[in-house]
């Protein structure tokens, strides 16, 4: 009954176009400058080009870097499908540019994973879904045709698809380290003591509970709030605030700006067509036809399946027996945003039996630091170098090699403990998606 009843609701409906356009526009300003600071801030050359080995998802192993120019070209057609998508020029083919040229680099090494770099794939693949170009667009412009009306499901994916990076994130601060003990927060915001205005709160112990808790419950009611009319207003300059205040006391890149122009499409079809009668003066309001996409059966089920995904990928941290701050298997793709401050310390040994000899490797001679860093803290990155140095080794020595570590962690402060098993040679482990034993219980 639920499966009949949802698509119904959601497909057979139509709605103005104003909200959808609205957010292809902000979106595709959002990303066309975030592509312009990534490559003056000359990051393309420092994460895609410079770097001698890279970290690849598991099963994407075949996505590599094409260097200098390839990746310049690459950051360039990125910023043409922006640019094509916020103005709605050949919006489809812009969008699906977008969706896989974005995801491609994201692919090229784990190394640079964050929410948002995620949050920004799924929302450019459903935008190769909608019919964001129907209307104030140069598309429409072309056709001469502006339709004011499309299938409700194209504004709703969109909402539904933001209140879940929301919750799922409200929800992954319901542990103690976040509630009882504000942490990381009780070891960020002090440093963060020369802020103006704020700055002096920052070195209090109350500020971080009360930043903890707060952020806890903003992200689990906002959406709710957005979606009610009588609290959006005070709901959206929340989300303002929220979002600025993040700016502002942490490095977290164009986030926290994407997501105050992406909740605008929480607010009413009258709000949004108010603004672009502002712009388009001269568009009337037509009659609303029902969209022959509505009844796609295929469709319908697609967005069951999709969703059903996203409210289940959060989860499968479950399957994993062990710590998950500790293992992180099932931690990324799961909204799990500033939850925890982990360092760590690496040392690689490589053992040639055969010659009956032993030799230390420095992570450095082969990684950036930025590399360095994240690989110490993530045993899915330290199983793939020691791969690297064993395919190394092998073929340089035409012997067969065994590759140990000696790996220690520390999670929010709370003391080193050693990380993964001294013991195991990880030559010989297979990388996958199953649980990782040999990375040592975490123990209080």
């Amino acid at each position: 009954m639920v499966t009949n009843w949802l698509p119904t609701y959601r497909l057979n409906q139509v709605k103005h176009i104003a909200p959808l356009a609205t957010f292809r526009v902000a979106f595709g300003v959002m990303m066309l400058a975030s592509i312009i600071r990534f490559w003056s801030n000359g990051w393309i050359a420092k994460q895609y080009i410079e770097p001698e080995f890279y970290f690849p998802y598991f099963g994407f192993e075949w996505i590599q870097t094409f260097g200098d120019p390839g990746m310049y070209l690459l950051f360039a057609a990125m910023g043409v499908a922006a640019l094509g998508i916020a103005l709605g020029a050949f919006y489809r083919w812009s969008a699906i540019l977008f969706f896989l040229s974005f995801t491609y680099v994201e692919l090229i090494d784990k190394t640079n994973y964050l929410n948002h770099y995620y949050f920004v794939s799924i929302i450019a693949f459903l935008l190769i879904l909608v019919p964001a170009n129907k209307a104030y667009s140069i598309d429409a412009w072309r056709r001469k045709k502006q339709e004011l009306y499309v299938p409700a499901w194209s504004i709703h994916i969109i909402i539904l698809q933001l209140s879940l990076v929301y919750f799922f994130a409200g929800l992954a601060k319901l542990q103690p380290d976040w509630l009882l003990e504000a942490l990381p927060l009780k070891i960020w915001l002090p440093s963060r003591a020369n802020t103006p205005i704020i700055g002096f709160l920052l070195d209090y112990k109350w500020t971080a509970y009360l930043f903890s808790w707060f952020g806890a419950f903003y992200d689990l009611t906002i959406p709710f709030f957005l979606l009610w009319k009588r609290t959006r207003v005070i709901a959206y300059l929340t989300v303002i605030a929220f979002h600025f205040m993040t700016a502002a006391l942490f490095q977290i890149g164009m986030f926290p700006y994407i997501m105050v122009v992406s909740t605008l499409i929480f607010f009413s079809e009258d709000f949004h067509q108010r603004l672009w009668k502002r712009i388009f003066p001269e568009i009337a309001s037509s009659i609303p036809e029902r969209s022959k996409l509505s009844n796609s059966s295929i469709l319908k089920y697609f967005f069951i399946v999709y969703f059903a995904l996203q409210i289940l990928l959060p989860f499968r941290f479950a399957l994993y027996p062990g710590k998950l701050f500790w293992t992180e298997q099932g931690y990324r793709f799961s909204w799990r945003v500033m939850l925890m401050e982990k360092v760590g310390y690496t040392q690689f040994t490589v053992s040639i039996p055969e010659q009956n000899r032993s030799f230390e490797v420095l992570p450095n001679q082969f990684l950036t630091p930025v590399q360095e860093k994240m690989m110490n803290t993530q045993p899915d990155m330290i199983l793939q170098f020691s791969h690297f140095l064993r395919d190394k080794y092998e073929s340089e020595t035409d012997k067969e090699v065994e590759i140990y570590v000696q790996s220690y962690a520390t999670i929010n402060g709370k003391g080193s403990r050693p990380f993964i098993d001294p013991n195991v040679d990880l030559a010989s482990m297979k990388r996958g998606y199953q649980h990782k034993n040999w990375v040592l219980p975490y123990t209080k």
